[in-house]
């Protein structure tokens, strides 16, 4: 399915009206030229990764699905483009453009010759998943039709929301439910710019700041400062530390590496209650880190969720089933307890209100 776009009049000399509001005329300014800028980075976005896709396709592997002539391919084309250009050309991300061509050869085959598909490449990321064909069309035309956002998008695939929808006697009721459940997903305007692909794809360093509220912020900042201050073998690694897996992106608030323990030490904080998902979302990241960062003589890597609820600041310690042992005669020796995690975080919980405060009194 195409959805094509025409470019001509959406230029912004042609779309500002003057009114007797100079407020409004200015959004309408400013949010304009934000969307336009975006369509067009995501336009070429798309027919970038669509193009290798074809490439390596048409032109590589000449059509023919020869698996092992592809995987070395793919491979050494991973090799020099992360050489060239750094990030964003893994031999996943490759398969992901040759998926792409693969599912939608002829998405800029329009017969006016323009293309300008309203979907992003984090949503066909996502669609590519989708391996029946009749489901990937539909949740593509509905994500398009309903403006769904990637994340919607992404809940509603995992969710199994086409084929619930088949089965249902009630469409109505289970519409609801999932507008209901992803309404908090829709109404972030700025997530095409946290989108790490997008900075990846401008050859930008990634900004932070867009994942963080001001809260959360003072508490990683301070964290990072107090772990340091430990003596007990910390070395900082990276903040907001960006993995993926072939369906989300993900990130780990901060990564340290304790040379005395000779392993990786991560560290997620939530605003809410701890869930069971937030303790496997941290066995998948040090599933993950063991896989890809972990060097021969470092040990396991170990996870700690902290939780800074309104009433109450805990801590809870992850690491992978079979190495509790290890845990236990070793780690305690070296990782904060949760009572001194417990501790910095309220403390700087304080910190922050009577700053606010005191902004706030400022501000008036």
């Amino acid at each position: 399915m195409n959805y094509i776009q025409d470019n001509d009049n959406t230029d912004i000399m042609n779309y500002y009206t003057k009114t007797d509001n100079i407020v409004s005329d200015m959004q309408k300014i400013i949010e304009f030229s934000r969307e336009k800028a975006y369509q067009l980075v995501n336009l070429a976005l798309l027919q970038r990764n669509w193009l290798i896709g074809y490439r390596i396709a048409e032109e590589e592997l000449q059509g023919e699905c020869r698996a092992e002539y592809g995987a070395e391919v793919i491979k050494n084309l991973s090799k020099e483009l992360t050489g060239i250009y750094g990030k964003g050309f893994t031999k996943s991300n490759l398969y992901s453009f040759y998926s792409f061509y693969k599912y939608f050869p002829e998405i800029f085959h329009a017969a006016s010759g323009k293309s300008g598909s309203l979907l992003s490449w984090t949503h066909y990321r996502s669609l590519i998943q989708v391996k029946d064909e009749k489901a990937r069309q539909w949740y593509e035309k509905e994500a398009y039709e309903q403006t769904w956002s990637v994340r919607t998008l992404q809940r509603n695939i995992a969710s199994q929301y086409y084929y619930r929808m088949l089965k249902t006697q009630n469409q109505q009721a289970v519409e609801s439910e999932m507008k209901e459940i992803t309404a908090p997903y829709q109404n972030d305007k700025l997530e095409y710019v946290k989108n790490p692909v997008i900075a990846e794809f401008l050859g930008l360093s990634y900004n932070t700041d867009f994942t963080e509220n001001d809260l959360e912020s003072c508490i990683l900042s301070n964290l990072q400062k107090f772990l340091m201050e430990l003596g007990k073998g910390y070395a900082f690694v990276a903040r907001q530390q960006h993995i993926k897996t072939e369906k989300q992106d993900y990130f780990i608030d901060l990564v340290f590496y304790n040379y005395i323990l000779k392993c990786f030490v991560l560290i997620d904080l939530k605003t809410e209650k701890i869930t069971h998902q937030d303790v496997g979302q941290m066995d998948m990241y040090i599933r993950m880190y063991d896989e890809i960062k972990r060097s021969e003589g470092d040990n396991p890597t170990m996870g700690i969720v902290l939780c800074s609820e309104t009433d109450e600041d805990i801590a809870r310690y992850s690491i992978l089933h079979g190495n509790e042992q290890l845990f236990a005669s070793k780690y305690k020796l070296y990782l904060p307890t949760e009572e001194e995690l417990k501790a910095e975080i309220e403390t700087q919980k304080a910190m922050f209100l009577l700053q606010q405060k005191e902004k706030d009194s400022f501000d008036i």
